[in-house]
């Protein structure tokens, strides 16, 4: 039990150490995003450079992504070991458990809107071409910001998926012990 104790401290850390990551990209991100003074005209024609944004949203992108599939593999690996504990006559589903799948609805919503977000921001980032820019050849700039609340609900989605897991986890881990307590001679 003190193995799999390591196991999940080490997964949650992990999470969290990858969520900061893509927390610092994005702010990297909104510091060296593309400015209205980089914007260049040709008459009806713009041009907009590559900004160092670009590749601190693909990095927000991947961590994010990272933190979320080894934070959901936890809950669910922790939903699986609760749910083998469970008695037979247990009709009810303990209050942690809703708890839990609120979080972690709330973690995916979170993480649904920081996705489009930094994706749309991250794809303004590269360079626009003189007559093809980012959408119908004209040039967008990231509005000041985006960054930041992509930043703030990455933080809400790790926080979301953290706390379900952790309310798993300790459920998990209630009914290991209570386990051994009812094996052990009396």
């Amino acid at each position: 039990m003190e193995k799999r104790r390591f196991v999940y401290a080490l997964s949650l850390s992990i999470v969290v150490s990858f969520a900061l990551v893509a927390i610092v990209s994005c702010i990297a991100a909104e510091l060296h995003r593309t400015k209205t003074k980089d914007l260049r005209l040709d008459g009806k024609l713009c041009y907009l450079p590559e900004s160092q944004a670009f590749r601190y949203g693909v990095a927000a992108l991947a961590c994010l992504v990272i933190a979320q599939v080894i934070g959901n593999v936890l809950f669910c690996t922790s939903c699986s070991l609760n749910s083998r504990g469970k008695k037979s006559n247990d009709q009810q589903p303990p209050r942690r458990s809703n708890l839990a799948i609120i979080l972690l609805v709330i973690s995916w919503a979170s993480f649904t809107v920081v996705i489009l977000l930094l994706s749309a921001a991250t794809s303004m980032s590269r360079q626009q071409q003189y007559g093809a820019g980012w959408l119908s050849g004209e040039c967008y700039l990231v509005k000041s910001g985006v960054y930041i609340a992509a930043a703030i609900l990455i933080l809400v989605s790790t926080c979301s998926i953290v706390c379900s897991a952790v309310a798993v986890l300790r459920k998990s881990l209630q009914i290991d012990e209570s386990r051994k307590t009812s094996t052990l001679p009396k």
